[in-house]
């Protein structure tokens, strides 16, 4: 009898590291969120968007003021509609915009928003129209070499 009490304080105690382990995996890689604060929606339309993910941050100032709910292709304007979730206790301007950004070299990319100066708040519903696309690497890399390039076959100076 002692010895099956003993077996199911180990089950127990197991599944219940096992349980922590997988809410701290979800929780750092930004698959599991937990927030208790009510949210008013607001939309944005990027020409790219990136690595940009649902569930991404929304930073102000480093600080995070909502996350990305949706990312959906808008086939009337040809551009990603992105759906913000921001906190209810945060309110930004109409006039702010919007920038993809990444942290560290190729970390995570994330939203930032700066606040503009106008006198009306951003209100369930609303859009942000002031936005910037996300840098892709890639095509920064192939602009600098196409432009070497140019520069190499190009008309030299003093012939």
């Amino acid at each position: 009898m002692q010895r099956s009490k003993n077996d199911v304080w180990v089950g127990l105690f197991v599944l219940i590291g096992a349980v922590a382990i997988l809410f701290l995996a979800l929780q750092s890689a930004n698959l599991l969120t937990l927030n208790f604060q009510s949210t008013y929606v607001v939309t944005a339309k990027f020409d790219n968007v990136g690595g940009l993910k649902p569930k991404a941050a929304v930073r102000s100032a480093g600080v995070v003021v909502g996350r990305v709910e949706k990312i959906v292709f808008d086939d009337k304007s040809f551009q990603a509609r992105v759906v913000l979730a921001m906190e209810k206790r945060y309110t930004f301007p109409k006039d702010s915009s919007l920038k993809i950004l990444t942290s560290g070299l190729l970390g995570e990319q994330y939203l930032g928003i700066e606040a503009g100066a106008d006198d009306k708040v951003l209100a369930s519903g609303d859009s942000i129209s002031s936005t910037q696309s996300a840098v892709v690497l890639e095509s920064l890399i192939s602009q600098f070499l196409y432009s070497k390039a140019a520069d190499a076959v190009g008309p030299k100076q003093g012939d």
